[in-house]
């Protein structure tokens, strides 16, 4: 039973050899990636020595019974441990998303609605900034195109994790599944009437990319440069500093122009473009098996929603999991784990079913 864990024990124990060796440890980007690998082993590790524990108490204990009723009188109890420690394991070996370790590039596009929709695109932006502040991660506004009112037009921000986040604990396995549009019902600052309106966002999550990850042509791109401009179209810088880069053999295009330095926006639009290009590549990789990317919708359309923020009933839902929580004042707050976690056990059910059907 669990074969497949000894090679997983003997990586473990490879790993922290070379981790202890002073020239991994002066390699700074090798030790980051050692140390990442080396913490999502640990909790299958750690769930094998329990369950061999159990599993030999409990072999031990049926040699005895045969000998002392003690022993016998212990067995359910020692049996049921034993099975909770298996099962423990089991979902340890659930195959992982190989991006669940990665920080994000987390897009925010306004969609139908207008200014309203703009101003709801603002609202998840301190949403996600304040859950990021939660959780203890660093948050950077790559690009942002702000609308009259104050609300945002498009805004990407990278959210990256400190040091080695266990499983389960990264910005991209717990983001990953906000992916699609976020619908609002509320009273708009723009009525007059007292009316509800129904409004949406975009939302895209992508793990952000090394360069070692995503090799990039410098042939393959076509950079322009220009003046960048604020809410209204009006000039905010006086020199050509905002950049734009278009990828020419797919045709994505990234624009930034949140720094006053050229050479800032192109290396922040050369992160998003490296984002896009890896999940790109993620996509057709695993497009025959993986839901959970196929969430993730291209376009900002209403009947397409994945959650509903409604203000007149301070009501949140999520039409993928059923989470419904009336508690929408504090869920704007950040505190976004109770629903991120309804959408990582839904994801886990999945692939057990999956599993069992194997």
């Amino acid at each position: 039973m669990f074969e497949s864990v000894t090679a997983l024990l003997d990586e473990h124990a490879e790993l922290e050899a070379a981790m202890a060796d002073p020239a991994v440890v002066s390699d700074h980007a090798r030790f980051r990636d050692l140390g990442r690998r080396y913490a999502a082993l640990g909790p299958i590790v750690a769930a094998y020595r329990a369950w061999h524990v159990a599993s030999e108490d409990l072999t031990t204990a049926r040699e005895l019974a045969t000998e002392d009723d003690g022993f016998a009188a212990e067995l359910p109890a020692m049996a049921a441990a034993e099975e909770a420690a298996r099962e423990r394991l089991r979902r340890q070996l659930i195959p992982r998303d190989p991006d669940d370790d990665r920080d994000v590039i987390l897009e925010i596009k306004a969609g139908e609605g207008g200014e309203e929709s703009a101003l709801f695109a603002g609202d998840l932006l301190r949403m996600y900034l304040r859950y990021a502040e939660r959780r203890g991660w660093r948050t950077e506004v790559l690009d942002e195109t702000e609308s009259d009112l104050g609300g945002y037009k498009d805004v990407q921000v990278a959210v990256k994790a400190k040091g080695n986040p266990g499983q389960g604990e990264a910005p991209w396995a717990r983001l990953k599944f906000e992916g699609g549009v976020h619908r609002v019902q509320r009273v708009p600052v723009t009525e007059s009437q007292g009316r509800i309106h129904t409004s949406a966002a975009g939302v895209w999550v992508m793990p952000e990319a090394e360069e070692i990850d995503v090799q990039i042509d410098p042939n393959d791109l076509r950079i322009d440069v220009y003046r960048s401009s604020g809410p209204g179209g009006q000039s905010v810088n006086t020199t050509d500093s905002a950049v734009r880069i278009t990828h020419l053999p797919t045709g994505v295009v990234v624009s930034c122009q949140n720094e006053k330095s050229q050479l800032q926006n192109k290396d922040s639009a050369m992160r998003v473009l490296r984002a896009r290009l890896h999940q790109m590549a993620m996509d057709e990789a695993a497009a025959a098996a993986s839901d959970a990317r196929k969430s993730q919708v291209r376009t900002v359309d209403r009947s397409e929603r994945i959650r509903t923020y409604n203000f007149p009933e301070n009501r949140v839902s999520d039409h993928r999991t059923g989470y419904k929580a009336y508690n929408l004042d504090i869920f704007l707050g950040g505190e976004l784990d109770p629903v991120v976690e309804s959408a990582m056990v839904a994801d886990e059910a999945a692939q057990m079913a999956a599993l069992s059907e194997t």
